[in-house]
């Protein structure tokens, strides 16, 4: 049973007024427990809207959003609790820091879940692991630390909930080339050990290309691909239409083979294509 499925949701701003708009057109889809997905698209195609439906943030005009078989808002009372098994984490998640300590941060979400103080403690301690943040950081006031482990911090705190679903919407924005590699190795080695389903909101083709599983694809509010990296990636000249791109090297791929060289195109890293020309030398 998928852990998230989208039937046919539809989502309008200002319904039945002069400002109606339509963000959303009839989305379906299905993502199985322990997937990594990236969503990609142009902007204002519609990717923050989906992440904010799928958290329960948003409620679809039309449609359904199923959360392990159960529509999230079969009981609109209870969705609070459909945001602690769908954690999201926004754009810039830093500016939602307020507590005194990252301490306090952190185990914010776990204390509102009504947790013991030794297991709020366990999380608080294993998802600033996690992020990469040391014990010593935790009692500081989260304003006294630098921009990157701000960031660390936020999402800390929201894996600390531990939810079955970790929404990340541009995780890497505004952060330095260093920061970017090592928050990306750290989400990817948080759904490795955890193996929860994660969903990666990027403009980056290559960050999104070295760690999905599958890339789901949108433009103008609809889904116009979702299928694996290599598959997606393979379809540049659909993406160049839509306003997107391959990853640089696969592109470099098909400009060798473009100039005879008998190269695969369906290359996403640098090792790969490493690997792939050596190969071809021998």
């Amino acid at each position: 049973m998928a852990v998230l499925k989208a039937e046919n949701i539809r989502l309008v701003y200002g319904a039945g007024t002069a400002f109606e708009k339509t963000a959303l057109k009839d989305l379906s889809f299905e993502i199985e427990k322990g997937e990594f997905i990236g969503i990609i698209g142009h902007t204002g195609s519609g990717k923050s809207t989906l992440v904010q439906l799928l958290n329960g943030l948003l409620r679809p005009t039309y449609g359904k959003i199923y959360l392990n078989g159960k529509d999230i808002w079969h009981e609109p009372k209870k969705i609070r609790e459909v945001r602690f098994k769908v954690g999201m984490v926004f754009q810039y998640p830093e500016y939602q820091l307020f507590e005194e300590t990252v301490y306090k941060d952190i185990s914010f979400g776990p204390v509102n879940m009504g947790l013991s103080e030794e297991e709020i403690d366990k999380r608080v301690r294993e998802a600033a692991g996690f992020v990469g943040l040391k014990d010593e950081l935790l009692t500081k006031s989260p304003f006294d630390l630098s921009g990157g482990e701000k960031r660390r911090a936020a999402i800390a705190g929201v894996i600390a909930m531990d939810p079955d679903v970790l929404i990340l919407d541009e995780p890497t924005a505004g952060l330095d080339p260093l920061g970017r590699d090592a928050l990306l190795s750290q989400i990817s080695s948080y759904h490795s050990v955890r193996k929860n389903t994660v969903l990666l909101v990027s403009h980056s083709m290559e960050d999104i290309a070295r760690i999905a599983d599958r890339i789901l694809v949108l433009s103008h509010g609809e889904k116009v691909m979702l299928d694996t990296a290599e598959n997606v990636f393979s379809r540049g000249s659909e993406l160049e239409e839509l306003g997107l791109r391959v990853p640089q090297i696969t592109r470099i791929m098909m400009l060798l083979r473009e100039s005879g060289i008998p190269v695969n195109t369906n290359i996403l890293t640098v090792e790969q294509a490493f690997n792939e020309i050596v190969n071809l030398s021998v």
